[in-house]
């Protein structure tokens, strides 16, 4: 939303500058965005005269000027190419010095094809003051040579952007952010000058509502006889100064109102209408061309204008093209109508079609005010148009019953921080609007019919704290208990911490991707079960299954800059049927160690380094790492590489991680070079550490030093060898404290279908050293226990 001060001053009676403004904008709760000054840009432009126009002696199309800035000295030359350039113009001159805001050239003194030139004549488009380009700029014989083109032009009128809450309906307009200035102390508010405009007969064109529903009410009369010309010289630099073009007299005046008051309405040319103007549903089917010259297809869940002939206006959004004013009319009828919120919004969502009409009346424009505004609408058309106006017809009522709160004064002590005296938030509450009933200490606070925000005692706080200012709430600590601070940090929280420590320390880099994706992007991990039915985006409408999505298209923008080896990780959220479930995903893709001499190429990422990785993860997040077990995956096929992935398990059903390639076809989707490695671990499958503290004694080094056997086996060639290691650490539990696979061969010497196996196994002794005795009682419980698994002892 933006105002001028010039526009401001209109409905606040006051000395105040626009630093106080601003100052007091935010304030009260009305975020300030900028504030800009036209005049600045142009600074270095005056108004000048053109004394003589003579041909170059170089070109043909160019002149040599000489011009009168109104300093008293001599008059300078000037080179211009302006087909309209003349003896005794009056333009607008930039000096050397000044920089058109067109374009940011500065200008300078320089030689124009031999000819000294000492600034330029400027048109229109040069100064960023309309689209004319044709000439320069031709102002009136007796504007005052010599004045600033800012002072002159009236540019020196500081524009200022709120940000408008979406609950403040009411500061849609310069009149609403006059009256919060009011009550904060800053100026007064004017009386609203409310005509009396009685009119004659009938309106010659029936309005009615056949939609009450979207369409409670709606307001119209008939002015014949006017001149649409173009809008007086104030009413087009206040419009154009808050970024809205100047279009005829007619179409200006609506657009006026609802910037300075809040109230959209809309002007037609009769002679466009056939039969009696109704709002109404529009049908299956029907369409309509809107002032952006767009056709939309319109639903029986949308309210429209409409006449005999078919839809004039998309209601409460944008106008029709066909009945919209142009310079032949003279005849119109002004609509004012209240179309319900929900209506305008959801009409608006599935049209995906904004307009400044749309954002007031999706908001709630003030129900009571339609007299009024018809009558000052019609006001001005009169004054600047001319004609004669009819009486107003009334088809329906608006919502407009008066809602009341009851209020506590304390209330502003007790919730909203700020002890207020009554008589304070009674004047405050006065200069908003409302009305105050004492009865003892309660009130009974009537709601002005243009807050519709306003529902229960809180939002009454809320207006007397913001308007007192919420600086005025006196910074109270916490209580907290001595001594060292308890921990507040959740379990999860602590292994999410865990955990981000133990990526990066391997090298991983954090990525924060979007919760939201497309659908596309969805669809090879289930699809969303989750989605927006109005998405910022369509790349944004599902919320994510997996995490590899996102981290897909980091590497992909990553690759696409040049980057040769990709690690990323990121904890997140995947959202599924049944809940949200906390998940940890690492992606790797491109070179894992760069070429060299010592090993020749590059080597690329594999699937033995996605497991070490899940592993190490595991064991940080708390997990039994060496109790996992490894199955195949579970979505082999679409996301997984179905001969290098696998997932880590605790039991056929408890599955803690998932590892290996992805798909090749997944990979080239999401236009990544491959292979790529990902592993996503499931943090809420992991189990919960025992509440009761530590389940075994702490560690005491052995005094005695271990010993480490080798066993070779025969195994067939589906075993797994973390099959066969998990077997062999369980033969004595008591002895064995590690085994790993330190050889794996296949071939010459071995029998067909089968492996060879070879484990080390660490044994340590407690309380006396092995005997020999000893040593093979474990060695023949370890060969049992591979034996159970299919392996035999290698001869």
């Amino acid at each position: 939303m933006k105002i001028t001060l010039d526009w401001l001053r209109e409905h606040l009676d006051g000395d105040y500058s626009v630093a106080d403004v601003v100052a007091t904008l935010n304030r009260i709760g009305h975020e300030v965005e900028g504030v800009e000054n036209p005049a600045e840009k142009l600074a270095g432009f005056r108004v000048a005269k053109v004394l003589t126009a003579e041909k170059h002696p170089q070109a043909d199309k160019l002149q040599v000027l000489t011009v009168d800035t109104g300093d008293g000295g001599t008059p300078l030359t000037v080179v211009c190419g302006a087909p309209n350039a003349r003896a005794g113009l009056v333009g607008v001159l930039g000096l050397p010095g000044a920089v058109v805001p067109a374009n940011g050239m500065e200008l300078k003194v320089a030689a124009v094809r031999g000819v000294e030139s000492n600034g330029m004549m400027c048109s229109t488009r040069e100064l960023e003051l309309g689209d004319d380009h044709d000439g320069i700029i031709e102002l009136p014989a007796n504007a005052p040579v010599g004045t600033p083109f800012a002072d002159y032009s009236g540019a020196g009128d500081p524009v200022i952007d709120i940000s408008i809450t979406p609950n403040r309906q009411d500061c849609m307009g310069v009149r609403g952010i006059a009256r919060d200035l009011a009550a904060a102390g800053l100026g007064t508010l004017k009386p609203l000058d409310v005509p009396t405009i009685a009119g004659e007969g009938a309106p010659t064109t029936e309005i009615r509502t056949d939609d009450p529903e979207g369409c409670p009410a709606f307001f119209g009369r008939t002015i014949g006889g006017v001149t649409n010309g173009t809008a007086p010289e104030w009413m087009r630099r206040r419009l154009e100064a808050v970024g809205q073009r100047s279009i005829s007299a007619l179409v200006d005046i609506s657009n006026y109102v609802m910037f300075d008051l809040g109230r959209p309405s809309h002007i037609y040319d009769r002679a466009t209408l056939t039969g009696a103007l109704v709002a109404r549903r529009a049908r299956n089917g029907e369409t309509a061309v809107a002032l952006n010259g767009k056709e939309y297809s319109l639903t029986d869940t949308m309210t429209v204008l409409a006449d005999d002939s078919g839809v004039h206006d998309i209601a409460g959004i944008m106008g029709g093209e066909h009945s919209g004013c142009s310079e032949t009319t003279t005849d119109v009828l002004l609509e004012i109508a209240y179309f319900t919120p929900e209506r305008i919004a959801l009409t608006g969502q599935a049209l995906a079609l904004t307009s400044d009409a749309r954002s007031r009346f999706e908001r709630g424009v003030d129900p009571a005010f339609l007299d009024d505004a018809t009558a000052i609408v019609t006001a001005h058309v009169l004054a600047i148009c001319g004609g004669t106006p009819s009486a107003v017809t009334r088809a329906g009522a608006p919502p407009a019953e008066v809602k009341t709160v009851d209020y506590d004064p304390s209330l502003s002590a007790t919730l909203g921080g700020i002890a207020i005296a009554p008589e304070r938030q009674k004047e405050i509450l006065t200069a908003l609007g409302f009305s105050v009933i004492e009865q003892g200490d309660r009130w009974h606070v009537a709601v002005p019919s243009w807050r519709r925000d306003i529902d229960a005692a809180p939002d009454i706080v809320e207006e007397v704290t913001r308007i007192t200012g919420f600086d005025a709430v006196a910074s109270v600590p916490l209580p907290r208990t001595d001594g060292v601070a308890k921990p507040t940090a959740t379990g999860e929280q602590l292994t999410e911490r865990r955990l981000r420590r133990a990526a990066a320390a391997a090298g991983f880099d954090e990525a924060v991707t979007w919760s939201f994706i497309s659908e596309s992007d969805a669809a090879p991990f289930g699809g969303g079960t989750w989605s927006l039915a109005n998405p910022i985006s369509e790349d944004l409408k599902v919320m994510r299954p997996s995490l590899l999505p996102g981290l897909l298209a980091a590497a992909q923008r990553n690759q696409n800059r040049g980057a040769d080896s990709i690690r990323l990780f990121e904890i997140g959220r995947r959202y599924l049927s049944d809940a949200e479930h906390p998940t940890l995903a690492i992606l790797m893709a491109g070179d894992k160690r760069a070429r060299g001499w010592q090993a020749g190429k590059a080597a690329p990422f594999d699937a033995f380094d996605a497991k070490a990785a899940a592993l190490a993860l595991l064991e940080a997040a708390g997990a039994p790492a060496e109790r996992l077990q490894v199955m195949e995956a579970v979505t082999t096929g679409s996301i997984w590489h179905p001969g290098q992935s696998a997932t880590l398990r605790l039991g056929p059903k408890a599955v803690l991680a998932e590892f290996g390639a992805l798909h090749p076809l997944l990979t080239r989707a999401f236009d990544v070079d491959g292979p790529v490695m990902a592993v996503q671990i499931f943090l809420d499958a992991i189990p919960a550490k025992r509440a009761s503290g530590p389940a075994r004694a702490a560690f005491t080094p052995p005094a005695l030093q271990s010993v480490r056997r080798d066993f070779a086996f025969l195994a067939p060639t589906n075993l797994t060898a973390a099959e066969l290691v998990r077997a062999i650490r369980g033969a004595d539990k008591a002895s064995i404290t590690g085994a790993r696979l330190f050889d794996r061969f296949a071939g010459t010497g071995v029998p067909e279908g089968q492996v060879s196996l070879a484990v080390e196994v660490e044994l340590q002794p407690l309380e006396k050293s092995f005997t020999d005795a000893d040593l093979k009682a474990i060695a023949d419980k370890v060969v049992a226990a591979a034996a159970k698994v299919g392996a035999m002892l290698r001869g």
